[in-house]
């Protein structure tokens, strides 16, 4: 970063229940009692009645894929309220420069009960995560540029990945184009090691990375839309998707 100093890695890598039991439900099953009246004339042996232990093994089941659906749709509609919440939150804070210690605190409280319900466990194992994000909300001042006359600031900041290469790209807008890739080396299967390798300035010139521009990013929050990050250094970053066909050039 010294040859760029408004595009810093951080875009990146910096910035920093109780169980439950199925419970069997005992209920009345006509084929039972067909089997015993209520005045037997006779001893059924236990083996002649093999519908109904079949019978309450698939009830069983049915109920447990019923419990299941409720709360995967009711987790689905928690999460679409705090995306809404979220993008509520952040849209007048010009993606996080404007943010006051309060804003970035009810930002960070919304961000985190979002990524407690995310039904993406394994990010870096989802087609999700390629193609090219724009960057709406950060808390990192090196990408915000922030000690700069608001005219000398990128106006918009984007992230590509592809899974497939392992490659990153950061870019900026306007008036500088800057732009930067990386390698990733996953660390689980949330969280990349980033090796930064090339800049371009202004998109076309480019200058190899110095061996310091390392990092670490987790993936906290993944869907179709949204994506929230975490860097090693304590920063967020909430990105939006733009263009999921995105590539990034060779």
């Amino acid at each position: 970063m010294a040859l760029s100093p408004s595009y810093s890695p951080a875009f990146l890598s910096t910035s920093h229940s109780s169980s439950s039991s199925l419970k069997l439900v005992q209920f009345h099953n006509p084929l039972i009692h067909s089997y015993f009246p209520e005045k037997p004339t006779s001893a059924i042996p236990i083996h002649t009645l093999p519908t109904s232990t079949s019978t309450s093994a698939s009830n069983q089941k049915w109920r447990a894929r019923v419990s299941f659906f409720p709360a995967f749709l009711n987790r689905a509609k928690v999460a679409e309220s705090l995306k809404e919440q979220l993008l509520e939150a952040i849209a007048p804070l010009d993606r996080g420069a404007e943010a006051t210690p309060e804003d970035q605190q009810r930002v960070d409280q919304i961000a985190r009960k979002l990524e407690a319900v995310n039904q993406i466990k394994e990010p870096l194992k989802s087609d999700l995560l390629n193609g090219k994000w724009e960057l709406i909300y950060t808390t990192s001042t090196s990408i915000l540029q922030t000690q700069r006359p608001k005219f000398l600031r990128s106006t918009a900041n984007y992230q590509a990945i592809n899974l497939d290469t392992l490659r990153a790209q950061n870019m900026e807008s306007w008036p500088f184009f800057n732009q930067i890739t990386a390698n990733l080396v996953p660390l689980n299967s949330r969280r990349v090691a980033v090796k930064f390798d090339f800049f371009k300035i202004a998109s076309l010139i480019p200058i190899k990375s110095p061996g310091s521009g390392r990092g670490q990013l987790e993936i906290t929050y993944l869907d179709e839309e949204l994506r929230i990050s975490r860097g090693n250094r304590g920063n967020l970053f909430i990105l939006k998707m733009v263009n999921p066909s995105y590539r990034i050039p060779n």
